[in-house]
């Protein structure tokens, strides 16, 4: 896939996660990556280790003012901007019944409310110009199945999904598609953090969902993502919107974890 001709922005790509995946795969598929971080430094980091001349740019994507001023600094620099990866976002492990209304609006004002608004704006420059794009949210197994302390996290992902549908239809007549990528548990050691707040060894889970509640039995990697994310912004996708594509090497397909049904 050649994306040499698109300039791509990538919200919170400056991380270990799926941003940096994303950020990777659309640099090898020739796009100009533009990184987008809440520091500069940190941006700047992320896109030194990019090729293509990728550009770095610093706002908090819940900012409506930095986020402005950022369309703004990328259309005197780059021009149009052809593709948007709304990856940023932020996870909540904790029951919904012991959730605060802090916590709540927090996960949403990221989750979902800066894709909303980053897409408007990148779709309204887009329909100045005339150009086609494609927007490729990043949403997660959890919006079709999820886990205890997930509840609240599930239903942010639900709604960017909801909203994927919707702008895909709403945005057609002007030849901008819209899609989503849900990734599965994506592997990187810095997640075993995170894990521990469900598992008391986070190594020894790993290992049992990779191997158990997987059709394929290997690990993720953030950069499979940020493949898939490149097929969707690129014209072999042209006739493909409003969907979402599962990179969870089989776990929402299974109806039984593997040991349930073994021989």
């Amino acid at each position: 896939m050649d994306l040499s001709n698109k300039n791509i922005l990538v919200t919170g790509a400056a991380g270990f996660g799926v941003g940096h995946g994303v950020a990777t795969a659309l640099s090898k598929m020739g796009a100009r990556v533009i990184v987008n971080a809440r520091k500069l430094d940190e941006a700047q980091q992320a896109a030194s280790k990019l090729s293509n001349n990728a550009i770095a740019v610093a706002a908090d994507i819940t900012n409506e003012t930095e986020v402005d001023a950022m369309f703004e600094t990328l259309a005197k620099q780059v021009g149009v901007i052809h593709g948007l990866v709304n990856n940023a976002g932020i996870g909540l492990s904790k029951e919904a019944h012991k959730v605060t209304d802090q916590e709540f609006d927090n996960l949403y004002n990221i989750d979902v409310r800066a894709v909303w608004k980053l897409s408007k704006l990148f779709a309204n420059q887009l329909i100045k110009s005339n150009t086609v794009g494609s927007i490729i949210n990043i949403s997660s197994v959890h919006a079709s199945a999820t886990i205890a302390k997930y509840a609240v996290y599930a239903s942010a992902k639900s709604a960017v999904e909801g909203l994927t549908r919707g702008m895909a239809v709403e945005l057609g007549k002007h030849h901008i598609r819209v899609n989503a990528v849900a990734p599965g548990y994506v592997h990187a050691e810095q997640n075993f953090e995170l894990i521990k707040t469900f598992a008391d060894d986070p190594e020894l889970w790993v290992e049992h969902h990779t191997k158990d509640y997987q059709s394929l039995p290997f690990e993720i990697q953030a950069e499979d993502c940020g493949n898939v994310v490149g097929f969707l912004a690129s014209e072999f996708s042209r006739a493909i919107t409003g969907q979402v594509i599962y990179v969870d090497n089989g776990t929402t397909s299974m109806l039984y974890n593997n040991s349930f049904i073994e021989k």
